[in-house]
């Protein structure tokens, strides 16, 4: 439809900022939106829920403490490991938050197998929020507030667990990032990319997506990479009691990664050049290392100095600036 020389309005409808899209070359979501569509109302209620401290034990810090939007909804390097109340420290660097549609089970070790329930441990755990869930509960029913932000997202008169829980799935839903410079080279932009992050990319999907496989850059498997020099966490292994698990972890998204150091589960490397310089030099065995890194007798990852660079560059193209900076998530309270 034209008017006057000019495309009329209709011919653009307007983007839902709210609704969840998934990426075209993303697979499909495995989380199960029938139960728990995202809109509007529910996804800043959840982000309200996110960003308020009232939710922890002494009011001293919320979701967002430990998840930061400009470091991918990861911690801080002045937080190596998580903290909680009473500036009490955990024993593993939180992890950053994206693309959790497409994850089929949670924390480092797995222990979730749902997004929804994701909350509840950091909401219960000693070292973080140290609340019950049944408090948490009990405290937004008392906030006249919340009672009508509920009321309006989701119809109820009470707020009930699973609907806290709805709205923080909302929230953490959308947390889509889908738009780096390799996005933009997969989508078609054969210049989105520059010779050297091209020779990067080929050497990572030699070396490294065996593992970091793409578009997601996890297989969302957990493996031994020889993190812990002597193993005292025992990781995916306090989930399965299976002693063929010590010492596996969830091997991580690279997306984003330029802006999430520490890197590992226990914070260990401080630069991605220590992360390959690891995989080069610095494995060694153990029962449960993955033969992917070490295998006879050796690191299985030989790199020369020149390829860590371009390896190096390539990952810097996982930044996604808009997902960083994207308004919907600030904490205006809106």
């Amino acid at each position: 439809m034209v008017i006057n020389g000019c495309e009329s309005v209709a011919e653009h409808p307007k983007v839902d900022a709210y609704k969840f899209e998934k990426p075209a070359h993303f697979p499909e979501p495995t989380y199960t939106f029938r139960n728990n569509q995202v809109n509007e109302k529910g996804f800043k209620l959840g982000k309200r829920l996110f960003n308020d401290p009232f939710l922890s034990r002494d009011g001293s810090i919320s979701c967002s403490s430990c998840h930061v939007q400009s470091h991918a909804f990861a911690d801080i390097m002045l937080h190596p490991f998580s903290f909680g109340v009473e500036d009490r420290e955990g024993k593993r660097n939180a992890p950053p938050l994206f693309n959790l549609a497409f994850q089929k089970e949670f924390f480092w070790d797995g222990g979730v197998t749902h997004l929804d329930f994701t909350p509840i441990l950091a909401f219960e755990s000693e070292i973080e929020m140290d609340l019950s869930f049944e408090e948490v509960v009990a405290r937004i029913n008392r906030s006249a507030d919340y009672q009508t932000l509920f009321k309006d997202a989701f119809g109820i008169e009470e707020v009930t667990g699973p609907y806290v829980l709805h709205a923080l799935s909302q929230f953490m839903l959308m947390m889509v990032s889908a738009d780096s410079k390799y996005d933009r080279y997969i989508k078609g932009d054969p210049k989105a990319l520059t010779s050297l992050e091209l020779d990067g990319l080929q050497l990572f999907r030699q070396h490294c997506e065996s593992c970091h496989q793409e578009p997601l850059f996890t297989d969302l498997n957990y493996r031994n990479n020889g993190a812990q020099r002597s193993i005292t966490d025992l990781g995916r292994e306090t989930v399965t009691e299976r002693m063929q698990d010590r010492a596996k972890f969830k091997v991580p998204s690279l997306r984003n990664i330029e802006v999430t150091s520490p890197y590992m589960h226990n914070a260990r490397f401080e630069t991605l050049q220590q992360v390959l310089d690891h995989y080069s030099d610095g494995v060694t065995e153990q029962l449960t290392i993955d033969p992917k890194v070490f295998a006879d007798g050796k690191p299985v990852i030989a790199l020369t100095s020149e390829e860590k660079e371009k390896i190096i560059a390539f990952l810097k193209t996982l930044t996604d600036p808009g997902f960083l900076s994207n308004p919907i998530f600030f904490n205006n309270n809106d």
